[in-house]
């Protein structure tokens, strides 16, 4: 089973002060240019991978998504989805994202907000993906750049008169990254972005659009933390599409 980090306690207790988590999709920086990546939802068949409180799903629900379900390996975390969502429309449910094993040609759209990271076999899930999507379906997801990933300590470097540096050594050896956020031993992949793009290509995916996103000046005006993000994409957004034929 892929690593339940988000069921560590620490981990758990630390993830829930980001701003993220507390304020929904409005606390994530790159949500205003994700969500322009998202086609209509009205009617439509979602799926998120990785679901965490369950903030997308709702927000699809309530676009008009006709069936949303919300998978997720932890359950503390499917625990606050479910105490955070009222009414209908919306399952949640346990599911290790290596294992997946949807139906095929049953779903518009797969949504994922930094989760696939945290994934071994990319090319297999791709594969499995692409088949679980109807002619024209969707994938929308974000991940952790693999310049931010590259190291093998991943942290800032920072010169005499103060400049912030971040290494990209290793870039090419691509495998197992531990960092210690919020707990130690958090494994994440590393892989590069050629990976990433080959492997949807492989699978059949058209690839719509590549963002490798950083922070506007209003954004970092707003929120003054996020200027060091322009330093370096820390994640990237990416749109692909199954063909209609």
């Amino acid at each position: 089973m892929t690593q339940n980090i988000y069921d560590n306690p620490a981990f758990f207790e630390g993830y829930a002060t980001l701003d993220r988590s507390i304020k929904g999709l409005d606390g994530a920086p790159e949500w205003a240019t994700i969500q322009t990546f998202l086609p209509p939802l009205q009617g439509k068949t979602v799926v998120d991978l990785g679901c965490g409180y369950g903030w997308f799903c709702r927000y699809a629900r309530d676009q008009g998504a006709a069936n949303v379900l919300g998978l997720d390996v932890s359950l503390k975390m499917l625990e606050k989805a479910q105490e955070m969502t009222t009414g209908a429309g919306i399952v949640y449910r346990r599911e290790d994202l290596e294992q997946l094993q949807p139906e095929v040609q049953s779903v518009d759209l797969f949504y994922s907000s930094l989760a696939l990271h945290y994934l071994e076999n990319i090319p297999a899930l791709f594969n499995t993906l692409y088949q679980a999507l109807v002619p024209g379906g969707m994938l929308v997801f974000s991940a952790e750049h693999p310049i931010y990933t590259a190291p093998l300590q991943q942290g800032w470097m920072t010169d005499q008169t103060g400049q912030k540096s971040w290494p990209v050594n290793h870039y090419q050896l691509e495998g197992v990254r531990i960092s210690n956020w919020f707990a130690d031993g958090v494994k994440k992949q590393h892989r590069k972005l050629s990976s990433w793009i080959n492997a949807l290509i492989a699978s059949g995916f058209i690839i719509e659009k590549l963002d490798e996103w950083g922070p506007d000046a209003e954004q970092i005006a707003q929120n003054p933390a996020l200027d060091e993000e322009k330093e370096r994409p820390m994640i990237f957004l990416l749109a692909a599409r199954k063909p209609l034929i």
